[in-house]
């Protein structure tokens, strides 16, 4: 007789891991338990040697749907006590190894089969879940992951559910999230009556909420990790009005549909897009929209792909059981800029001014959690937010830098993003738990969602300490001073990171191997930065080998009169690269009255005070006084968009950028203009030479097709490629410099 300890570590609390091991352990007729241990499952294993072995090989290799093992360690115990039987024990906190409960997942097809079943006495239940799906991540307030340690801890089981939670057999057995019509959270529905919330009596919330969808209200749903705004795609004053009372003026909505036939309706879905939208995460994919697209043109306006999305939880199938709509939009509510809302009162409070109706339950959500957005770039997956359905599960990182750090796979740290759009990332005993998305952290509300977020992330990874916290490079971000804060608490190391800098060691690292010594020629063009010089980079060409970086190339320097202003209206940027006298394009044309005449006549309706704003314009720039100097590509790209009168304001993020994509998407001609100026020219300021895309020259060659006529859409192509054509001769040419082979793009 042989007894073994076997620790497992990975997705094993909350998707059915310990009955699993029941099931395979009475099956070989093996003795002993298996218990939590706060985050690793500890299972004592007692037999002869060969079952032993058969139950090693089964539980690697024939795991419930949603587990994962990251590690696995065996001991044979010496002088353990007989065990008669195989048991499941009550978990304990005794470990703190590094496993952890998994995201909330899509309802699974055996849950989905009893909604829909009119002889199942879960039939038409909206919060139905087992182990295999459901909410994890949202509902969870500490771990080992057990019912007490969950808000469905209000909702004491029925006699039914208890049965089901005690037997190892059941497929319910310690699904936390598991509850039926009798004894778990229930729907209200209510009305906006002159901004006070009235209760709706009706017999079914969710037909009636489909009904009055149908008829052109719009509701306010509160859903596993948050709330949407719901309003039907193909009711175009419904979805003009809900732009209105947002203050959201162009920027697309994400839509649910029923099924994915419904989604091929009315866009183009790949078989790896289909794959990703059918997943267990659900996540919002961007597709491009088909010929046969006929949403109201205020649902996603001036591009031509929209963000879609399949249920992923009961009430949302439920919710299509009664409507004939190709999709409703949903999106996040919450007040431009702050946290998606989450509890009763802050719905029924302050989505007065927006949502008609509120359709909410009495289930409380913990930790606010966005729906995932995700898109395929040459059919390879790219996040444009990592969130629901993949957070809180880790990115494994064993060995894979300790020959950088020796002490890698030992460290604690904390990793603070930028100031928008802010993800955070602990990582312990070389396991990187990457949160939910929080926001933009200029908002005070966000902020502190962050530091919530911080601390519960903490709390179920158990991380006390950290070795070391690491920020964003630029002094005056929120998340830069938390960050000195967190340094100073924890008294380690504060370690400032320049933004594409990072961008390009994790383009490296994905293909980077312990044994080696990598480097890499970096193109980033993935967002506006504080550069190592102190002004805003992004379009770049960096050296980097991890440890360091060099900028070998850049974009030419722009000036910014207004600063920021310049991102909200485009114009502004646009007059100050046709206006830089540091160009070599060949026309003696680009004087500065010629300029001042273009924006005057062309261009008036761009500005916002028109001829006086043109004239302080070139005040500022003949003056430096309020002027930024910046490389960034969007700056560029925003600025061809204005020159095109494709979006002169810029009311969302992107934008201008978004909608000359879209706007070059629709030449489909094979003509193209190839005779764009590509100069690259050697520049020098206080931090010494290095090699620039001539901008300047691209607008102005920009500008010049549009006044000779040609075809919008074809010079919308041409700017697009010369930046891109350029920042790639930039790239080869540090690379040759340098004698790396290797050229990255972010």
């Amino acid at each position: 007789m042989k007894t073994e300890k076997v620790l497992v570590e990975g997705i094993v609390q909350g998707v059915g891991f310990r009955p699993f091991v029941y099931r395979i352990a009475t099956e070989l007729e093996l003795a002993g338990y298996v218990r939590n241990l706060g985050n690793v499952v500890e299972i004592i294993i007692q037999g002869s040697d060969e079952k032993i072995a058969d139950f090693i090989f089964k539980l690697q290799n024939e795991l419930p749907p949603i587990a994962k093992i990251n590690n696995l360690e065996t001991e044979e115990l010496a002088d353990e006590e007989e065990y008669a039987d195989f048991t499941i024990k009550e978990s304990s906190d005794s470990f703190s190894g590094t496993s952890v409960i998994p995201p909330d997942l899509a309802i699974c097809d055996k849950c989905l089969e009893e909604i829909n079943d009119p002889n199942n006495r879960r039939y038409n239940y909206p919060f139905n879940a087992c182990t295999d799906c459901g909410p994890r991540f949202t509902v969870i307030e500490n771990v080992p992951y057990d019912r007490d340690k969950t808000t469905m801890d209000d909702f004491p089981l029925c006699d039914e559910c208890e049965v089901e939670y005690k037997n190892p057999l059941d497929r319910r057995y310690h699904a936390e999230a598991s509850c039926c019509e009798v004894c778990g959270p229930s729907l209200e529905l209510y009305k906006n009556d002159n901004q006070t919330p009235v209760k709706v009596d009706c017999e079914d919330q969710l037909e009636e909420t489909a009904r009055l969808l149908d008829e052109g209200k719009i509701f306010a749903i509160k859903g596993i990790g948050g709330t949407h705004l719901v309003a039907n795609v193909m009711l175009e004053d419904t979805v003009s009005l809900l732009r209105e009372r947002l203050g959201r003026e162009n920027q697309a909505f994400a839509v649910m549909s029923p099924d994915i036939e419904t989604v091929k309706g009315y866009a183009i879905v790949s078989d790896a897009e289909e794959e990703t939208l059918l997943s267990k995460e659900r996540p919002i994919v961007i597709l491009k929209k088909n010929e046969n697209y006929d949403f109201a043109q205020s649902v996603s306006p001036g591009l031509h792909n929209i963000g879609v999305m399949l249920p992923y939880a009961p009430l949302h199938h439920l919710l299509f059981n009664h409507t004939e709509t190709p999709a409703y939009i949903m999106t996040s509510a919450n007040v431009p800029g702050e946290p998606m809302m989450i509890t009763n009162e802050e719905i029924l409070k302050n989505l007065d001014t927006i949502a008609d109706y509120y359709l909410i339950h009495n289930r409380r959500i913990l930790n606010r959690c966005d729906d995932s957005v995700a898109r395929f770039r040459n059919n390879e997956l790219a996040f444009i937010r990592r969130s629901r359905g993949y957070t809180p599960e880790p990115y494994d990182l064993k060995g894979k830098y300790t020959n950088l750090n020796p002490e890698f796979d030992n460290l604690n740290i904390l990793a603070l993003g930028p100031e928008l759009d802010v993800t955070f990332t602990i990582l312990k005993n070389s396991k990187a738990y990457v949160s939910q998305h929080i926001g933009n952290t200029n908002k005070y509300r966000t902020y502190e969602f962050l530091q919530e977020a911080i601390k519960h992330m903490m709390r179920i990874t158990k991380t006390d300490s950290f070795d070391a916290i690491a920020c964003d490079l630029h002094p005056q971000f929120f998340t830069t001073r938390l960050a000195k804060e967190y340094a100073e608490k924890y008294d380690c190391p504060l370690i400032p990171v320049q933004h594409h800098h990072a961008h390009g060691i994790s383009l490296l690292n994905d293909h980077y191997t312990n044994d080696q010594n990598n480097e890499m020629i970096i193109i980033a063009a993935d967002g506006v930065g504080y550069g190592g010089d102190g002004n805003s980079w992004g379009g770049e060409i960096l050296y980097t080998n991890i440890k360091e970086y060099e900028r070998t190339a850049s974009l030419m320097p722009q000036k910014m009169p207004g600063g920021d202003l310049c991102t909200k209206y485009p114009v502004r940027m646009m007059a100050a690269i046709l206006s830089n006298p540091n160009s070599d394009y060949e026309s003696e044309k680009y004087t500065e009255d010629y300029v001042k005449e273009l924006l005057n006549n062309d261009y008036i309706d761009s500005f916002q005070h028109g001829a006086i704003e043109i004239k302080s314009l070139f005040r500022q720039l003949e003056t430096n006084l309020n002027v930024g100097i910046n490389t960034s590509t969007g700056r560029v790209l925003d600025s061809v968009s204005t020159a095109l009168h494709i979006c002169d304001k810029r009311s969302y993020e992107g934008e201008a950028s978004m909608k000359l994509e879209s706007y070059a998407y629709e030449y489909k001609e094979e003509d193209t203009l190839e005779d764009f100026p590509i100069i690259i020219k050697e520049y020098e300021d206080e931090n010494g030479k290095r090699m620039v895309l001539d901008t300047t020259a691209i607008m102005r060659y920009v500008v010049d097709k549009i006044e000779e006529g040609e075809n919008l859409n074809k010079i919308a192509v041409a700017g697009q490629k010369a930046v891109s054509i350029g920042l790639a001769k930039l790239a080869i040419e540090s690379a040759k410099e340098k004698g790396i082979k290797t050229i990255g793009a972010t």
